[in-house]
């Protein structure tokens, strides 16, 4: 991959949440599980075929994956995760985004992978920070992944399983035969970008070495402990000059906002590890952003 299509596939994790993902409902309710907050045995949860809801409504089927030799299976995954996995096959698209991708099917078709492993800490969650010389979204940390690329396959079913793991490899240098995937989130749109980005769940079964691949590109790669993302100290509003705001997490030096807080922020609400947090406390940032 070329140094621009590295620009334009990174871009897809990183734009602005601008009426995208907000925060977090008080009155909404979903799975409620254990809050993960320190290390946990990591021994095999409930086996269960492919996931249905949402992998099954975005196509991604038993029969798919089996076609594709893409794997998304729940099978082994450490019981900490299984609010997760309900959450990814129950929750709806408006639960997510007021912002859904257009019914033409237009939109530059992305994904991102949202990988959970276990640290010293307990679970974590993988992520990257753009170089602090890039045009766009400058030192801002996102998921790894980008758009789709031909060779991924079919984006309504198992082009973004590839993706996510394929972008994941080139941006952090991941080994993706380590990585389980086990639920994918409704496709979300970006209307700044005409981005349609669907979220890929990941449990980092074997984990494997990572690090900066391209310094242009990359400042950091880093995980945060999922206890630091659900801590309140650790939760804010983050407000642009525009005016729109989204939730943030202040988290291993970086300030986490924009398309991948919210996402983080919906998976912490219906997974049911959020805690109460000060919604009035704020960040603001500045024209860049």
């Amino acid at each position: 991959m070329t140094h621009a299509q590295t620009h334009r596939t990174t871009q897809a994790g990183n734009d602005s949440a601008e009426g995208v993902l907000g925060n977090s409902n008080p009155g909404a309710t979903g799975p409620v599980g254990p809050v993960p907050v320190g290390p946990v045995p990591v021994g095999p949860g409930p086996g269960r075929p492919v996931p249905v809801g949402r992998a099954a409504e975005a196509g991604v089927t038993e029969a798919g994956v089996a076609e594709a030799g893409v794997g998304l299976t729940t099978d082994g995954l450490p019981a900490w995760l299984d609010p997760v996995a309900r959450a990814a096959r129950s929750v709806q698209p408006q639960q997510l985004s007021s912002f859904l991708p257009p019914e033409s099917g237009a939109g530059r078709q992305s994904a991102v992978l949202v990988l959970f492993g276990e640290g010293e800490r307990g679970p974590e969650l993988l992520l990257m920070e753009r170089a602090g010389t890039l045009r766009s979204h400058a030192g801002q940390p996102s998921f790894p992944g980008g758009a789709l690329d031909p060779e991924d396959g079919d984006q309504a079913t198992t082009g973004p399983l590839r993706a996510a793991l394929r972008e994941a490899e080139e941006e952090t240098g991941l080994d993706p035969r380590g990585v389980q995937l086990f639920g994918v989130l409704p496709r979300l749109y970006i209307p700044v970008s005409s981005f349609v980005v669907t979220p890929v769940l990941g449990w980092w079964r074997a984990p494997s070495p990572v690090g900066v691949v391209d310094p242009a590109e990359t400042a950091r790669v880093f995980t945060v402990p999922v206890a630091d993302l659900t801590d309140p100290a650790n939760r804010a509003t983050a407000v642009h000059p525009r005016g729109h705001s989204g939730p943030a997490f202040l988290v291993e030096s970086a300030l986490v906002w924009g398309f991948t807080a919210g996402v983080i922020d919906r998976i912490v609400h219906y997974a049911g590890w959020e805690r109460p947090w000060d919604r009035t406390r704020q960040v603001p940032l500045d024209w860049r952003a």
